[in-house]
């Protein structure tokens, strides 16, 4: 029922929400991704006009010019940040992000980092977990992962909040950082089909399995990746995202990414290189 405490406190305390009830309540909304160029690293923005939620922030302040060419100047306030788990190239822009924005609800899955600049982050307001959910208007935000099963696992990946958005015109799935064994867990627990694939771990060897590529049939997989040693994204990763049929975007390759569905309820996907 963490939900309702949720929706409770950002009824009660955002603006901003109270007001797009107002200005939609005749039809549904539709969001627009995006996918932020923070290099290697994960970060992510889902706008719903008057409302965002950033998830994740990269490994550093690159996220900020990322953040200032979708919002405008003057708009200095982030309904909700969520941080996956906590690894530097997840967490180190939201010390800047915090910093700079001020923010509604902060949200983590409840572990914490090793990472010497973890000590420098917020304490999260908020911590979720499998079955918490966040709605708002005629979307639906469930949480995956971590379950308790695996919160406390030696490998933070493991732990990573693992979302799936669904509303009317659109449904999206952001797996930060997981793995096979995590992933195999979720598609057996869940229905996946999804338009969008936030692919797993920058396209690691390690993720994009086929059975849970097949779940998902994604028509959309982005790739959240800078110049690194780690050989991501893997070309076995690519070819299995390939043979479903996804048209596979980077942000190395595309930089800034924007997916966006027209009255028609077509998916556009923009970039800036």
């Amino acid at each position: 029922m963490k939900w309702l405490l949720l929706g409770f406190l950002l009824a009660a305390n955002l603006v901003a929400w109270q007001s797009v009830f107002l200005i939609h309540n005749s039809s549904f909304l539709i969001p627009v991704f995006y996918f932020l160029d923070v290099g290697q690293g994960d970060a992510q923005l889902i706008d719903f006009g008057q409302v965002q939620i950033l998830i994740d922030g990269g490994p550093d302040a690159r996220v900020l010019g990322q953040l200032e060419k979708i919002l405008q100047p003057t708009d200095r306030y982030l309904d909700l940040v969520i941080l996956t788990h906590p690894q530097l190239d997840h967490f180190g822009g939201l010390i800047d992000v915090l910093e700079r924005y001020q923010v509604g609800k902060f949200i983590d899955n409840g572990r914490e980092g090793t990472a010497r600049a973890y000590k420098n982050l917020a304490e999260a307001d908020l911590v979720l977990a499998e079955g918490d959910k966040i709605r708002y208007q005629d979307y639906e935000i469930k949480i995956l992962n971590p379950s308790p099963a695996n919160i406390n696992s030696r490998e933070l990946n493991d732990t990573s909040i693992v979302a799936w958005l669904e509303g009317p015109a659109v449904k999206i799935l952001y797996t930060a950082d997981i793995g096979f064994e995590v992933e195999e867990k979720i598609r057996k627990k869940y229905k996946l089909a999804a338009d969008i694939l936030k692919v797993p771990h920058h396209g690691s060897k390690n993720s994009s399995g086929s059975k849970f590529l097949n779940e998902v049939n994604p028509a959309v997989a982005v790739i959240g990746v800078g110049k690194n040693s780690y050989g991501h994204p893997n070309p076995k990763a690519l070819e299995r995202l390939g043979q479903v049929g996804a048209a596979i975007y980077t942000t190395l390759d595309n930089g800034l990414i924007k997916l966006a569905v027209d009255k028609n309820r077509n998916l556009n996907v923009f970039s800036e290189k």
